[in-house]
């Protein structure tokens, strides 16, 4: 299973990186920018998405819609990991056509089981933070 970590905080990606090595047959792309994300989600073609909302420049909402409007990565699930918890920046990724909402601090309980969920092919539903919407 390939996933993309989409995160400017060096020290989140590190702990990411790190939970997700738990599990087998995981390859980890990382990107510290949605524009790098977004290009590496188009050439890696990863079968998940960990997306932080507050990047430099471009915005994890914004990246989410970008890879989402796109035919190349619109299948691609996209599961946000944000400090944010309000609802406005929820409803605003799930808009966009983000799949699941965690937020920071991080639970690797939630994140293996997010993971664990994808890797299957049937989706984060019945997860606390899934889409209401899909």
């Amino acid at each position: 299973m390939k996933i993309l970590i989409v995160e400017d905080n060096g020290v989140n990606r590190v702990l990411l990186r790190d939970i997700l090595a738990l599990l087998d047959g995981v390859e980890i792309f990382e990107a510290a920018d949605a524009e790098n994300g977004i290009a590496l989600a188009r050439t890696k073609k990863p079968d998940l998405v960990l997306m932080d909302l507050q990047l430099p420049g471009l915005d994890g909402i914004a990246a989410t819609r970008i890879l989402k409007d796109a035919p190349e990565t619109r299948k691609i699930p996209v599961v946000a990991v944000s400090s944010y918890a309000f609802p406005r920046e929820k409803n605003a990724f799930f808009e966009a056509g983000g799949d699941a909402y965690y937020t920071k601090p991080l639970n690797v309980d939630e994140i293996l089981e997010v993971v664990e969920r994808y890797r299957g092919g049937g989706g984060a539903r019945g997860t606390k933070g899934e889409n209401p919407g899909r």
